[in-house]
């Protein structure tokens, strides 16, 4: 097993990587840019080394910084977490060039699968059903407006080298097309460091679930049950939860399949997740495939037990998997709500600001990860992700329950700073959500709602 580790991210999942390390008897090295150097895991790791400037661009995308800093201080490995180089394969490439393990796959599969237009052409040659789009970037504006007008509006744009809902757009109306290309590859380029785009038909109010992998690199995959992500504000997961709720029993386990099958066809290595759109019509449509830990991989890990971060670390090292699929045998319900710096009043503005009063929940089944703490920065360079509040309870009527109570609990004040704590435990609240009838569209039909409300108050 590795004896130091870089973690070539920030925030919480950073924090949380270290920790699972630290059980493991592994050395930790964390990075951080200017605006991170009393972070909370810079003041975790064994050493902390500086790497740029507060923007991403300079110091968490810098790929030569950070391997610099490994080598500078004798990390074996590097795990990139989610997001900012996680799936770049030039930064997989160089740190192989460089005599350091990356945590996650090859950088030849992370080409393959890491470009969205490309996996989307695998997926389809191993037989997964997908929608109508481009099968690679295209070239120019005019080849992408010829392309959206083939699939029929509306359409949705999307980075090719990462997901989130900062990496996707949807275009109704054919006058907005360029301006929407022209935004979203300026994005793409500041976010993953590379512009490239494709579409896709876009799939009005369905749902959206994905399967967690592991897989040792050898054809061995197996499945972790699957993800219910269809709460969403602009195509960014606000709750998870798992197993998925009100889903078929027969074709859960028909995109259970469908993921284990398309990983073993790459002979995928580490934690990934297949995710699918589920239509009104009972059928589902392979989207992507992210090719590393998910920000919302603690709702699998409660109902599971299995520490994914472990699996990662033991397959980067040579050993495998720890478990098989005989092995998962998932128990309960969890459900994660993302607690944003953000102002749903504003149309989830962001609010930079400093946290005066910071206070997560706890008790029976609750499981929070943060970086947050009281005198904590929030800046405005970096996503606003505060807090994931994950619970566990034997059934969803009860973590439902549960996530309230914990939300409840949560106390965060700062200048300047909102949160989307009070818009959560709206949602949860939300029939349509209780009943699991909710779609992609509910943060939509709860806006609509909202200024049918007002105008009436008026």
């Amino acid at each position: 097993m590795f004896s130091t580790v870089l973690i070539a991210n920030r925030g919480e999942i950073a924090l949380r990587i270290a920790r699972t390390c630290r059980e493991m008897g592994i050395r930790t090295v964390a990075v951080c840019s200017d605006s991170d150097r009393d972070s909370a895991i810079a003041r975790y790791a064994d050493k902390c080394v500086r790497i740029g400037p507060s923007a991403a661009r300079l110091s968490y995308l810098n790929p030569a910084a950070i391997v610099t800093a490994a080598l500078q201080s004798g990390a074996e490995a590097v795990h990139p977490g989610y997001g900012f180089l996680s799936e770049d394969p030039d930064f997989a490439e160089i740190c192989e060039a460089n005599g350091l393990t990356f945590v996650g796959p090859s950088a030849a599969l992370l080409r393959r699968l890491g470009d969205k237009a490309q996996a989307r052409e695998i997926a389809r040659a191993a037989g997964l059903p997908v929608l109508p789009g481009s099968s690679r970037s295209p070239a120019s504006l005019e080849e992408a407006r010829e392309v959206a007008a083939l699939i029929g509006y509306p359409v949705i744009i999307k980075a090719t080298a990462g997901g989130g809902g900062r990496g996707m757009t949807v275009v109704r109306d054919p006058r907005e097309f360029g301006r929407s290309w022209a935004r979203l590859r300026a994005v793409a380029q500041a976010t993953f460091n590379d512009p490239r785009l494709y579409l896709e038909k876009f799939l009005e109010n369905a749902r959206h679930v994905e399967v967690q992998v592991l897989g040792d690199g050898n054809g061995d995959v197996i499945h972790l049950g699957e993800r219910d992500c269809s709460v969403q504000r602009r195509r960014q997961k606000l709750v998870e939860e798992t197993p998925a709720p009100g889903l078929p029993g027969e074709l859960a386990e028909r995109i259970r399949a469908a993921a284990v099958h398309a990983a073993r066809e790459v002979r995928y290595a580490g934690a990934g997740t297949y995710e699918f759109l589920v239509g009104d019509d009972g059928d589902f449509v392979f989207m992507e495939v992210n090719c590393r830990i998910q920000v919302e991989h603690p709702v699998t890990e409660q109902v599971t037990g299995i520490d994914l971060v472990r699996e990662q670390l033991r397959v980067a090292a040579g050993y495998g998997l720890s478990v098989t699929q005989e092995d998962v045998q998932p128990r309960g319900v969890a459900i994660e709500v993302r607690v944003n710096a953000e102002d749903p009043e504003r149309g989830f503005l962001p609010t930079p600001g400093v946290l005066d009063e910071f206070l997560p929940p706890s008790g029976p089944f609750v499981r929070v990860d943060t970086h947050g703490f009281p005198g904590f920065r929030v800046t405005a360079d970096y996503d606003p992700l505060l807090a994931k509040v994950t619970v566990w309870a034997p059934d969803r009527r009860q973590a439902i329950e549960r996530v309230d109570r914990a939300l409840a609990e949560f106390r965060v004040t700062g200048r300047g700073v909102h949160t989307t704590r009070d818009f959560l435990r709206r949602v949860v609240a939300n029939p349509v959500f209780r009943a699991a009838k909710h779609t992609t569209g509910l943060v939509d039909e709860m806006a609509v709602e909202d200024a049918e409300r007002l105008r009436l108050a008026g």
